[in-house]
C-alpha cells in the first residue's frame, strides 16, 4: 500500500510545488496516511484545507484502501 500512495503523492506533488508547497510521505500503518506538509505550505492558513479538499480526496481516490490521512 505504501508504494501507491507513494505514486499518487508523485500525481499531486506538482501542484503544491507550484505554490511553492510539497509534501512528504512519512508513514502509512493500517490505512493510516500521515503526511508532512513542506515548503510554503507551513503556516499558510489553506494548508489544512488543502490537505482535506485537495490531497486527502485525491489519494483516497487513487488508493481507496486509505482510511484516514493525517498532517504531522
Amino acid at each position: 500500500m505504501r508504494e501507491k500512495v507513494e505514486k499518487a503523492i508523485e500525481k499531486v506533488r506538482p501542484h503544491l510545488q507550484g505554490d511553492g508547497g510539497d509534501i512528504e510521505l512519512v508513514d502509512v500503518v493500517d490505512g493510516v496516511v500521515k503526511v508532512r506538509l513542506k515548503g510554503a505550505c507551513i503556516g499558510c492558513p489553506m494548508a489544512q484545507i488543502t490537505l482535506q479538499e485537495g490531497v486527502a480526496k485525491f489519494l483516497k481516490k487513487e488508493v481507496p484502501e486509505i482510511v484516514k490521512i493525517e498532517a504531522v
